[in-house]
């Protein structure tokens, strides 16, 4: 499954329906433009309560993942801790690979 879901943030990445970082990912969720949002297992705890908690307001999904943020970038050309994800197709599929994978793409 970790394939599976590095491969389809490399398509979304080039398809260009990925947001990075974190004050680009606030700036998408507050423009409404996130479908979904994730963290990667590495990002530190202070800065994803900060994500979560703008998740929270703008009523998205957060998800952890299982992979950390050099598997990431070796996915999709930079090295991030947290991706807004910007289409509704990319994220139906992503949210379906992480609920499957469970414990380690658990919601948050």
């Amino acid at each position: 499954m970790k394939d599976k879901l590095l491969s389809l943030l490399g398509i979304a990445r080039r398809a260009g329906k990925l947001t990075m970082g974190m004050d680009p990912v606030k700036s998408s969720l507050a423009k409404g433009e996130t479908k979904a949002v994730l963290l990667a297992r590495d990002f530190s705890q202070r800065s994803a309560s900060g994500i979560e908690s703008a998740c929270e307001e703008w009523g998205q999904q957060c998800f952890r993942l299982s992979q950390g943020m050099d598997e990431i970038g070796m996915a999709i050309g930079k090295r991030v801790g947290v991706i807004s994800v910007n289409d509704a197709g990319f994220a139906k599929k992503i949210r379906e690979l992480c609920r499957f994978e469970n414990e380690g793409g658990t919601a948050l």
